[in-house]
């Protein structure tokens, strides 16, 4: 059973949604007036999920800031709220780590909704620790044991530890970060053991800061530290794990989510990102997916951090640093 601590409602302001789509469909309520937008004009709702609203929210800026006739209002959810609103034909764009199941695109088919993926960029799930917390370093064998209960206590990856139980954050019980726990670490286990929910990445850093037994589970685009423009160091508030595929952990063979680590497949926890558009007028949704696309979207992707489909990346030696 997954616990929770201090959930909190999050998301655009509804008052806001109704002004912006006010503002959109001044010639009525009809079906043709609700998809009046063009490619750079109108003003549409996208989904995503709620661990790349950083750089989502980057992207959307600089769209905007370019077209100044286009407005896009962000849903900020988890993975599963933000695929059952495509779904649902209730947005036509959602951001997500996971492609559509066949049965999710001939339910879309049906409606005469044809989507389209387009990887957008790589990601990683970081880990992150308590500034107090001395074990910074894991496997993933490790991880997988606290994600399906089988290790519960600090002192079982370190008998010297003063620790006691492990307290392991996620963001949301239906996020994509769960998701892949699952699907990528236990390989379809159950998960079990101390876990919590806190609802967004920020108030799984907040809570960590907070708490030397903590591990957080958050996406990378959150740990970067905002003030150094080559994303080469991390936040101070916490410390990011460094993490292996070996079956012990060290300096030598362990790995942080730097930008270099995570391209060449050196950190173990990568995930892509994907726009699902299922406009089928080539509108605003489609306008925006190929600004992500595009050189200029792909650059924001490059700044922050992760990994753009399609740019290419200058490696820097960051071991010596760590």
């Amino acid at each position: 059973m997954m616990k929770y601590f201090a959930l909190k409602s999050y998301g655009v302001g509804i008052g806001a949604i109704l002004l912006l789509w006010g503002l959109s469909s001044c010639g009525g309520n009809t079906s043709k007036d609700r998809h009046a937008d063009t490619a750079t004009s109108g003003v549409i709702q996208l989904t995503a999920d709620e661990s790349f609203r950083d750089i989502i929210q980057q992207e959307i800026d600089v769209f905007e800031s370019i077209y100044t006739m286009a407005g896009i209002v962000p849903i900020y959810t988890n993975e599963v709220e933000a695929i059952n609103l495509l779904l649902k034909d209730s947005v036509r764009l959602a951001l997500s780590s996971r492609r559509l199941s066949e049965a999710e695109k001939k339910s879309l088919e049906q409606m005469k909704l044809f989507p389209k993926e387009i990887k957008i960029a790589t990601d990683a799930i970081a880990l992150i620790v308590n500034k107090q917390n001395p074990d910074t370093l894991i496997t993933v064998n490790q991880l997988r044991g606290i994600l399906t209960g089988k290790t519960t206590q600090w002192s079982q990856m370190n008998p010297q530890t003063r620790l006691g139980e492990i307290q392991l954050v996620f963001d949301n019980e239906n996020s994509s970060t769960v998701r892949f726990a699952m699907d990528s670490i236990c390989r379809g286990d159950t998960l079990q053991g101390n876990l919590y929910a806190q609802q967004t990445n920020q108030a799984v850093i907040d809570y960590v800061a907070s708490a030397p037994n903590a591990i957080g589970v958050i996406g990378a685009t959150w740990i970067g530290d905002k003030s150094d423009s080559t994303r080469l160091s991390f936040m101070d508030r916490v410390t990011v794990m460094g993490v292996t595929h070996a079956a012990k952990a060290t300096r030598a063979n362990s790995y942080q989510p730097y930008q270099a680590y995570i391209a060449l497949g050196d950190y173990p926890l990568v995930r892509n990102i994907y726009a699902l558009v299922t406009d089928p007028r080539s509108g605003l949704a489609s306008g925006f997916v190929s600004f992500l696309a595009s050189d200029r979207g792909q650059r924001i992707i490059l700044r922050s951090g992760i990994v753009p489909a399609t740019q290419n990346l200058r490696i820097v030696n960051v071991r010596d640093t760590w």
